[in-house]
Parts: structure tokens; C-alpha cells; sequence
């Protein structure tokens, strides 16, 4: 499963986008590359019952930005993206 199917799963079982869930993360105090990604699992099991994999895909963005690894672009692996930015505005809001 690429990024962003991660994500756009993410936004179809909580009803959030990626961005709100972002910010809601950062009222939470879970924001930048120093966050603990155990203490946001917890969070996002414990208030969306989101699994790991799903939850890890939301550390990535909240960590790092919408930026992935240019070398899960294009390829044929499992976590192949079409682009080196994740959608994080909404499945209905995509270009």
C-alpha cells in the first residue's frame, strides 16, 4: 500500500483529512521530526482506532511533511507513490 492510500484510508475511516488530523495533532502537542511515534499510535488507537501501519503513515507527515522518499516514486515496490508530496487536503479535493 503506497503513502497516500495509507492516508486516503486514514481519512475514510475517521472522516478527517490528513491536514486535520495534523493539526489536530499539533494542539496535542505531537508536532515536528522529535515527536514520539509511540505517543501518537496511542493517540490515534485510543481515539480513532486506527492499526500501526496506518498510524505510521500519520508519524511520517507529522514528522517529516508531506515529502516521501523520491525512491517510493514510480516504482513497482508496494509503497509506490505517483509523487514525492503527499495529498493531505481530502480524497474529493484532489487535483
Amino acid at each position: 500500500m503506497s503513502f497516500q492510500a495509507y492516508l486516503d484510508t486514514i481519512e475514510k475511516k475517521t472522516g478527517l483529512t490528513p491536514r486535520a488530523l495534523v493539526e489536530i495533532a499539533q494542539t496535542k502537542g505531537f508536532a515536528g521530526p522529535d515527536v514520539k511515534g509511540g505517543d501518537v499510535i496511542t493517540w490515534l488507537k485510543e481515539d480513532y482506532d486506527l492499526g500501526r501501519g496506518h498510524a505510521m503513515a500519520l508519524v511520517h507527515v507529522i514528522k517529516n511533511g508531506p515529502k516521501i522518499d523520491p525512491k517510493h516514486v514510480g516504482t513497482t515496490g508496494t509503497h509506490r507513490d505517483e509523487s514525492d508530496t503527499l495529498w493531505l487536503d481530502g480524497i474529493a479535493s484532489k487535483p
